[in-house]
C-alpha cells in the first residue's frame, strides 16, 4: 500500500501549497500529489516538503581536510599550495579511513537538506592496481542512506603530456578500455534503489582530448551523464593553450562533436566559449563555498543559464555541507561582481526559486536522476523545512522561501526523506 504523507505546506515548483498529500509507493518513487483525499495519511506539522537538494559535484574524501591548510605563513596561499595539502590526505588515506571520512560528509549532507550527491570519485587505488577504494566509496554512500550517482573519474596524466607523479598514482586508470572495464564491474555492484552510475574524465590536465572523445561518445551509446572540471585555475587554460592552442572548453567541445556534457567551474570561461557551450545544451555546475575558499574567482554567467535550467551546484570540498549557503552565495558572488541586487531573478524577478532550482532540477538535470521535484514518477527524495525555527519567525507564506534561501542554514532543517525513508537531522 501507499504511505501517504501531508505536510503542512508543499513546494509545487511555484509555490509553497497548503493542503497537498503526497503518496508514496513500494518503491519509494512518488505515485501521486494533489489534494488526494486519502485516509490515514502522516500529518506533519509545522513543516514545509522541498525538494531534496542535489549535489552535483563532491569529493567526499576531502571532507578530512576541514580545518586545514588555512594559515599563511608566507603571506598567501593558491589552490597550488592547498592541493599539496590535498595530495598529502590522498597518500595517507587507506579503505576504512575513506569509507569512515566519506560517510561523515555523506551524513553531514543530508543534515544540510541533501539527499542526492554526484560523487566525483577519482581516487581508486588503496594500492597500486587495486582498484580497492572504489567500493569503499559505495560503502560510504550505503552508511548514510544518501542517493548517490557515482561520477567515475578517468584519469591518466598530470598534465598534458605529462605522467602521474605522487599521490596522483592513486588515481590512475592508463587506458579507457580499462577504464570501461572497470565501469562495467562496478555496475553489478550498486544498489539499484539508491545507486547509479556516470563518468567522468578529470579534466584536459588528466584526459587528451581523443580520450575524452572517446569516453563521452559510449557514455552518450549508455545514457550516462558526463561531468568534467573545466577552467577552474588560469594555469589550466595555459598549459591547454601551450599544448592545443585552444582553451579547455573549446578543445571539449570540439573532442565531444558539441555533445552536452556537464562543467564544473567555468571559472574563467570566455563569453564565446560559454556561448558554445549552452548552444550544445551544457550544464555549468558551480560550488560557491568551494570557490570562494580557494580563491578561484566568480566566473561570468548569463542569465541564460537560469532561465534554460542550465545551473546546477556542488559542494566540492565539503569544507562547509550547508545548501542554503551554496545557493545564497551563488547569488551574492555574482551581485558582487556586478555591483548590482538580483543577479538570476526569474520570469517573476523573483530569486530564490532560480537558486532552489539550481539545487534541485538543475542537479537533478545534471546527473540524469528522477528527482529534483515533488511530482509522479520522481523518487520520494524530500527536505523537511521545520516552519517552527526562530530563522523563519513571523514570515508570511509567499516570502517563506526567500527567507528560507536568504535568512537560514542547516539549524531550519528538519531531516530528509530519501525513497521515501526518513532520517532526522543529526540522526
Amino acid at each position: 500500500m501507499s504511505r501517504v504523507l501531508e505536510p503542512e505546506l508543499t513546494w509545487t515548483g511555484t509555490a509553497l501549497e497548503p493542503g497537498l498529500q503526497i503518496a508514496i509507493g513500494t518503491d519509494g518513487r512518488i505515485e501521486a500529489v494533489g489534494r488526494l483525499g486519502r485516509p490515514g495519511a502522516e500529518r506533519l506539522a509545522s513543516t514545509a516538503l522541498l525538494p531534496g537538494f542535489v549535489d552535483s559535484h563532491s569529493h567526499a574524501f576531502q571532507r578530512g581536510l576541514r580545518g586545514s591548510g588555512e594559515s599563511f605563513p608566507a603571506g598567501a596561499g593558491s589552490f597550488w599550495t592547498w592541493r599539496q595539502a590535498m595530495y598529502r590526505l590522498v597518500e595517507s588515506l587507506d579503505r576504512a579511513t575513506l569509507r569512515r571520512v566519506s560517510a561523515r560528509a555523506f551524513a553531514e549532507m543530508r543534515d544540510a537538506g541533501i539527499t542526492s550527491v554526484g560523487e566525483f570519485h577519482y581516487i581508486h587505488h588503496e594500492r597500486e592496481g587495486d582498484f580497492a577504494l572504489d567500493d569503499a566509496i559505495l560503502e560510504a554512500a550505503a552508511d548514510a542512506g544518501i542517493r548517490m550517482v557515482l561520477l567515475y573519474c578517468f584519469y591518466a596524466t598530470g598534465a598534458p603530456g605529462r605522467p602521474l607523479e605522487g599521490g596522483q598514482r592513486r588515481f590512475a586508470t592508463p587506458s579507457v578500455d580499462q577504464f570501461w572495464r572497470r565501469v562495467d564491474l562496478l555496475a553489478a555492484r550498486l544498489d539499484p534503489a539508491t545507486q547509479t552510475l556516470g563518468v567522468a574524465p578529470h579534466s584536459i590536465r588528466a584526459a587528451s582530448p581523443e580520450q575524452i572523445r572517446l569516453i563521452h561518445g559510449e557514455a552518450v551509446r549508455r545514457g550516462l551523464p558526463v561531468h568534467l572540471h573545466v577552467e577552474e585555475q588560469r594555469r589550466e587554460i595555459e598549459q591547454s593553450l601551450a599544448a592545443y592552442g585552444r582553451t579547455p572548453m573549446a578543445v571539449i567541445l570540439e573532442a565531444v562533436q558539441g555533445g552536452a556534457f556537464t562543467a564544473v567551474h567555468c571559472t574563467h570561461t570566455t563569453d564565446d566559449d560559454m556561448a558554445r557551450f549552452l548552444e550544445a545544451e551544457g550544464i555549468a555546475c558551480l560550488c560557491p563555498l568551494t570557490e570562494g575558499n580557494l580563491g578561484d574567482g566568480i566566473p561570468t554567467l548569463h542569465r541564460a543559464h537560469a532561465a534554460g535550467g542550465r545551473l546546477a551546484i556542488g559542494t566540492d570540498s565539503n569544507n562547509r555541507l550547508a545548501m542554503l549557503e551554496e545557493m545564497r552565495w551563488l547569488e551574492y558572488g555574482h551581485r558582487l561582481r556586478g555591483e548590482m541586487r538580483g543577479a538570476f531573478p526569474g520570469p517573476a524577478g523573483e530569486v530564490a526559486p532560480t537558486l532552489l532550482a539550481a539545487a534541485t532540477t538543475g542537479g537533478a538535470r545534471a546527473l540524469s536522476l528522477p528527482a529534483g521535484r515533488i511530482a509522479a514518477g520522481c523518487w520520494a527524495d524530500f527536505v523537511a523545512v521545520d516552519l517552527r525555527s526562530p530563522a523563519l519567525a513571523e514570515v508570511p507564506r509567499e516570502r517563506l522561501l526567500a527567507a528560507l534561501v536568504f535568512g537560514a542554514g542547516n539549524e531550519a532543517i528538519a531531516g530528509t526523506y530519501v525513497g521515501g525513508n526518513w532520517r532526522a537531522s543529526g540522526g
